[in-house]
Formats: C-alpha cells, sequence, structure tokens
C-alpha cells in the first residue's frame, strides 16, 4: 500500500494542532499549510469537505536525501493530509519508502524507513 492513513477522534483543527506538536518532537516542521476546502470555495468551487494538506519537512534528513540523490527531491517535502470523511477526521501520508522505493537506492531506502517511521509515529498520537 502506497499509503499510511488512520482515523483520529479530534476535529480536523485539533489534530493538525496536535500533530504540529508531535512533529516538532521529531524536528519536522510544517513548512506550508493549504487549507484545500477553504482555497477551492475561495475560488468559486464548492467543496464542502475539511481537508488540510501539510508539507512537513526535518532540514537534516532533506540535506541527507538531496546528497544522496538530487532526483529525491521530487518527493519533497513530505505531504500528511488530514481531513474529513463520513463525519470522522482521517490523518494520512504517501508512505516515504514508497516514493523512494522508485529510486532503487539502498541508502536512500534506509533513510526513508526511519522518516516513515517517525512520521506515523507522530500520526499515531492523534489516533
Amino acid at each position: 500500500m502506497f499509503h499510511y492513513t488512520v482515523e483520529s477522534p479530534k476535529t480536523p483543527e485539533e489534530a493538525i494542532e496536535s500533530l504540529t506538536s508531535s512533529l516538532k518532537e521529531e524536528n519536522f516542521g510544517v513548512l506550508w499549510h493549504l487549507n484545500l476546502q477553504e482555497k477551492l470555495n475561495e475560488k468559486g468551487v464548492q467543496f464542502r469537505r475539511p481537508y488540510h494538506i501539510l508539507e512537513v519537512c526535518n532540514p537534516a534528513e532533506a540535506e541527507r536525501v538531496l546528497s544522496e540523490e538530487p532526483l529525491a527531491g521530487y518527493f519533497l517535502p513530505c505531504k500528511i493530509t488530514v481531513y474529513e470523511q463520513n463525519g470522522r477526521t482521517r490523518i494520512g501520508m504517501p508512505k516515504p519508502t514508497a516514493l523512494i522505493g522508485f529510486m532503487a537506492n539502498d541508502t536512500l531506502s534506509a533513510i526513508a524507513t526511519d522518516i516513515e517511521k517517525r512520521l506515523i509515529g507522530c500520526i499515531d498520537k492523534n489516533r
């Protein structure tokens, strides 16, 4: 499976606040937060589902990955989504191991495995 997704009892806003705190503990920061529902509505498209896309980065890890293979930047920064589906908050991400798997590089695979484990830990704190 290319993604990791869980349900949370929190509202999307609560989940984002908690997730941001958990990410900081792992030295990840939120570079960008797109409130997709708000942006689409602003553009005249009636999108009713709360849907947030967070781009997150650990600068030291990004430097390691990009020093090993500049093309890996196509997968950076990591994305985490927080959205509602059927009245429940869901938090998910594409797995870094799935994306880096396209590179066929053992060093990058090891880094991706570590990053994935840490990001899943941050997401799981919101279950």
